[in-house]
């Protein structure tokens, strides 16, 4: 059994904490190193060695928000999951790549959900990882597997998502890394209704089922439009 996530707990409400502990306590997967009142014990914190796998992260604290922290965090960072009353904060949230956005009160599935994409980002995917280049022809995009190229319906990919140096693509039913980055996939595909946006994100325009406040839904997930990527996505969506 592997490891467990060493995972902190940054919240100034003294409830909200415990509330967070009884649910980390509940995950097997997470052990708790810390539980810290504020932004400035955090940086204190990680500049006196203390390590994190996960942080769990309050927004609206003292003297730093948890958005403004997270800037300053040393590198690597740990995987942020912000936990916040105010979904206002969202798209600001993914700008800064974090694995989710709890609104509380959260309940633990939710919460199991969110510690789940977290792991899943951290350990190789399985099945066809070993993916050297990429072929499209007509709606299929055809991908090398080792010695043997596996084929896809482009039109199944919802959207696609950097990963560091490597990209997935995410259909309704799986998931396939790509060893490309986002960029350089982005510059090889010939389909027009994929659209950049977001840093991390390629999605397929014509699998949207709907947008509210920049964030695009897509089947069962959910992807952000970055600020710096809007003007010209719903330029490119308008004229799709």
């Amino acid at each position: 059994m592997p490891a467990p996530f060493a995972c902190v707990i940054v919240d100034d409400n003294e409830i909200n904490r415990l509330t967070l502990e009884h649910l980390v306590e509940l995950t097997p997967e997470l052990e708790l190193v810390a539980s810290l009142p504020g932004s400035l014990e955090t940086l204190q914190y990680f500049r006196e060695g203390g390590n994190a796998d996960l942080l769990l992260l309050d927004i609206e604290m003292p003297h730093l928000t948890g958005l403004e922290l997270a800037r300053l965090l040393p590198q690597p960072a740990p995987a942020i999951i912000m936990v916040t009353t105010h979904r206002d904060f969202a798209v600001d949230a993914f700008e800064l790549q974090v694995a989710d956005y709890l609104v509380k009160p959260v309940d633990l599935p939710r919460f199991t959900q969110a510690v789940t994409r977290v792991l899943d980002r951290q350990k190789p995917k399985t099945g066809p990882a070993s993916v050297a280049s990429v072929e499209a022809k007509g709606s299929e995009l055809f991908i090398k597997v080792g010695t043997r190229m596996l084929r896809l319906n482009f039109d199944d990919v919802l959207f696609i998502e950097a990963m560091s140096t490597y990209s997935i693509l995410v259909t309704g039913t799986q998931k396939h890394i790509v060893y490309l980055t986002l960029k350089a996939l982005a510059d090889r595909l010939p389909f027009a209704h994929f659209v950049r946006a977001h840093r991390s994100y390629i999605v397929n325009t014509q699998r949207i089922d709907a947008i509210e406040d920049n964030m695009l839904a897509l089947g069962k997930y959910e992807v952000p439009v970055g600020k710096s990527y809007q003007e010209a996505f719903y330029s490119q969506l308008r004229g799709l």
